[in-house]
């Protein structure tokens, strides 16, 4: 392989590893402030008045669902729940998108970040992300685990991510939906992206391996943020956009273990990441202050935020660019957070919705099967002002397992792992609604944070243990008569509206919404999980 002029480090000889053919200049593992000084020289990101950057992605201020495919090839095609989501292409396109990223990077400038998927040592992916951009390696430094420098000598890559936005596909010749592209090819462990800047898909393309990966080793991916008591009390977070996941976990309180994603196994839990990329748009610097902080320190990529040219100033209520907007932070940037990255068996998990229908109550406590129902149907509705192609009125959103984009193999095969754990290790699990109260969204209000903080601290803290209880009329979930600090009317959905025919006719819309996504189910649970979310739903 010809050497690369003016190359940071040793070429890597794993036959995984990306043969780097005729670039310019590798920059390889450069420290973060290396990595910003050239993305501002380049003219990539523009700096704001707190020393973050401000990076914009142009059209893609998302991830391109329908853009993603897994390569169609032996050693995976049976292990993969092909669909909607786990879209096939075949290896001959796959290899031609290839032939491509190496042509479109030749005479280029190119940054390399070797680093870790996982906080655990036995468990953890090597991951060598390889961007035409310095501040998409600014990134991946922020988001994976940055490894000592002793492993830094002889790194070999178990998966790397190639990340060149400005190359695009054909669809007529390359057999994707568009010029973008995210392509996952298992068996040679690499994942191409194209056509797209939104640094996410980096993340997210990882993510979808390791929910590949584990399993097979007994271990339960998830789509969720943590954190740890005083009393080393480990508490789950689910919950998908807009719903609090990152903000609620993020409590001055508790030691926040991650933000995004955790592998649950026989040890415990343990963080995938080493940093946040947390949603930004109106936060408030009251309500969430840790995370407010990260967006005026250097080290902090506020991507597709409003900032002042003259002043410098970011304005985090403006939506122009994207509802989407995200600040990407090493996990240190929170004071309370914790430098393992790791903690026990859960003693409590907290599935977050956000009922724009005002149906749910503010919170509830589930049995077993309860929480196996609503893990697989990972439910949430979204509304105008939080979403674009959203109308007025509200729209349910159901994501298996709270991940839906993220997971290659059967629905089965995760519901039978969180059921495995659930059960043995014991876990007390809880349905809140960060949504609406006393009507749906545009007649009811929604809920304060304060309040639900309040909740969740009480289910945390066993002050709702022996609290009586009364049963959702229309889902059975068990809805607590008090709690400390939360108003009486509050607690009961269908009391707080003003009008309880309203809310029946809500209420029986909602459970209809459940029974009619949970029929995708009914084919792919083994019997023992299909008997036990017929007796809870």
């Amino acid at each position: 392989m010809k050497r690369a002029a003016h190359d940071d480090g040793p070429e890597c000889d794993d036959p995984r590893s990306y043969d780097l053919q005729d670039v310019k200049t590798i920059h390889r593992n450069a420290p973060l402030a290396a990595l910003c000084e050239m993305a501002l020289a380049r003219g990539e990101v523009k700096l704001a008045g707190g020393g973050a950057i401000v990076a914009h992605t142009g059209p893609h201020t998302g991830r391109a669902n329908e853009d993603k495919f897994f390569v169609d090839e032996p050693s995976s095609t049976k292990a993969i729940c092909w669909g909607k989501v786990n879209q096939p292409i075949a290896p001959e396109h796959f290899d031609a998108l290839n032939a491509k990223i190496h042509h479109h990077l030749k005479g280029k400038e190119v940054f390399i970040q070797d680093c870790y998927c996982g906080a655990d040592p036995d468990l953890r992916l090597p991951v060598r992300v390889i961007t035409e951009t310095a501040w998409h390696s600014m990134f991946a430094h922020n988001m994976f685990i940055q490894p000592e420098g002793s492993d830094l000598a002889d790194f070999s890559p178990g998966f790397t991510v190639i990340h060149a936005p400005s190359c695009r596909a054909d669809p007529a010749i390359h057999g994707t939906h568009s010029e973008t592209f995210i392509l996952i090819h298992m068996a040679r462990r690499l994942a191409l992206i194209g056509g797209t800047a939104y640094a996410g898909e980096i993340k997210k393309s990882v993510f979808s391996v390791m929910n590949y990966l584990l399993p097979e080793k007994g271990i339960l991916p998830m789509h969720c943020s943590a954190n740890i008591g005083t009393d080393r009390d480990v508490a789950i977070f689910f919950g998908l956009s807009g719903t609090g996941k990152t903000t609620l976990s993020a409590d001055l309180t508790r030691t926040l273990i991650g933000d995004d994603e955790h592998g649950w196994g026989p040890n415990g839990i343990f963080n995938f990441e080493g940093g946040c990329y947390a949603k930004l748009i109106r936060l408030s610097a009251q309500a969430e202050p840790q995370i407010y902080a990260t967006t005026g320190r250097f080290g902090t990529i506020l991507e597709n935020v409003v900032m002042d040219e003259k002043t410098r100033m970011i304005d985090l209520d403006d939506a122009r660019f994207t509802e989407n907007s995200r600040g990407s932070y090493p996990l240190e940037f929170i004071p309370n957070a914790s430098k393992t990255g790791r903690g026990g068996h859960p003693q409590s998990i907290i599935m977050l919705t956000a009922d724009a229908f005002g149906v749910l109550p503010p919170i509830s406590r589930l049995t077993p099967e309860q929480a196996l129902y609503h893990f697989l149907s990972g439910y949430t509705a979204r509304v105008a002002g939080t979403e674009k192609g959203v109308g007025d009125e509200p729209q349910a959103t159901f994501s298996t397992c709270f991940g839906a984009p993220f997971l290659p193999l059967s629905p089965s095969v995760y519901a039978e792992l969180f059921n495995q754990y659930i059960k043995k290790h014991q876990v007390q699990c809880w349905l809140v609604n960060t949504g609406w109260s006393g009507g749906a969204y545009g007649s009811g209000s929604r809920i304060q944070i304060a309040h639900t903080r309040a909740m969740i601290q009480a289910a945390l803290n066993g002050a709702l243990d022996s609290v009586p209880t009364v049963p959702h009329p229309y889902f059975g979930i068990a809805i607590p008569q008090s709690c400390p600090d939360i108003p009486a009317g509050l607690l009961d959905p269908k009391k707080a509206w003003p009008d309880p025919h309203a809310y029946d006719q809500a209420a029986e819309n909602l459970t209809r919404l459940f029974a009619k996504n949970f029929k995708q189910y009914a084919d792919s649970l083994s019997p023992d999980v299909i008997a036990q979310t017929i007796r809870a739903a």
